[in-house]
């Protein structure tokens, strides 16, 4: 028989009963972040803080199915048709991760870093690896930098930054604010145009091929860069390209830890720690270093536009 996995997020009417209906076979030691965990001779269940029901073992179809059929009756929702286009998206996810048209050559790449972070800065690298610096690389643990520990990347920046020819802008929250512009992609593409250009001037690098992940259609991309003086237009967009391609994972990597010591500065600054991305942590820490240091300081630190700061000012209304 075959093992199977099956996994999906059981509504919230359904949650309790999940967890009443296994009590009693649940283990003690359960899986970090689970509410319980069932072994059975055919199949494990897992429920997780997040939602998420998982089944693994040959039973796992039986198992699921009868939760499936009670979101159906109770929530009139195909979970069957949810499972089947999440597998269908992690099949073509993998098989775009099979494009090995990068893997033996030399090329330029670029990528960013704090586009999802409501404080510090947009940091974006573009990188020139030789196909020669490919073994001292992958001897490295190079990839792409969300799939590695910030202490790994703190570890093994430093080396690419001193071996690999690389060109890095910081975008900082005060000039954010004062360009205006809403729609992140073209931020995006304007500063990942910048940092091409600048680098392809630099010297005349040997490379086959300018890599970029493809964040956008690259006719949207280009009508973006359109008011730049200098472009960059010989590129080749792909999706992951960060875990296809050694010169977009380095600058992944590099923008990482540059925007890792900006939010460090700020940290000294400010006493407190900052904390990274968009959610609930960052609008409380926001509203108290707004009510500490005034509203303005966020003009200095943060990115306005987005829509931490009007709960923030909903929180400040509150304390």
């Amino acid at each position: 028989m075959k093992q199977q996995t099956i996994v999906f997020k059981i509504s919230d009417n359904l949650k309790n009963e999940v967890i009443d209906f296994y009590k009693d076979r649940a283990i003690e030691n359960k899986p970090p972040y689970s509410v319980f965990q069932v072994k059975d001779y055919d199949c494990v269940i897992t429920l997780y803080e997040s939602g998420k029901l998982m089944f693994q073992g040959i039973g796992a179809d039986i198992e699921a199915s009868y939760w499936t059929e009670q979101e159906r009756i109770k929530n009139n929702r195909d979970c069957l048709a949810e499972i089947e286009k999440k597998n269908q998206e992690k099949d073509k996810k993998n098989e775009e991760l099979k494009d090995d048209r990068f893997k033996n050559i030399s090329t330029i790449g670029s990528d960013e870093v704090g586009t999802g972070d409501y404080f510090g800065p947009i940091v974006v690298t573009a990188s020139f690896v030789d196909i020669k610096n490919k073994g001292m690389l992958y001897e490295l643990g190079v990839r792409d930098s969300k799939k590695i520990t910030d202490e790994k990347i703190i570890q093994i920046a430093p080396t690419l930054i001193k071996e690999i020819p690389h060109v890095t802008y910081i975008l900082k929250p005060t000039d954010y604010n004062r360009i205006g512009i809403t729609n992140m992609n073209k931020v995006k593409a304007i500063l990942h145009n910048k940092v091409l250009v600048s680098l392809t001037k630099k010297d005349r690098y040997n490379y086959d091929k300018i890599v970029m992940d493809q964040f956008v259609f690259p006719k949207k991309y280009f009508e973006h860069i359109s008011s730049s003086i200098e472009k960059v237009t010989n590129i080749t967009f792909s999706t992951h390209a960060e875990d296809k391609c050694l010169s977009v994972a380095v600058s992944s990597i590099i923008s990482r830890y540059i925007f890792l010591g900006e939010m460090k500065k700020l940290n000294q600054e400010l006493g407190m720690n900052i904390p990274k991305g968009a959610g609930t942590l960052v609008d409380n820490v926001g509203a108290d270093i707004a009510k500490k240091f005034g509203f303005d300081k966020l003009q200095e630190i943060a990115k306005m536009n987005f829509k931490n700061t009007d709960k923030i000012k909903e929180l400040l209304q509150t304390k």
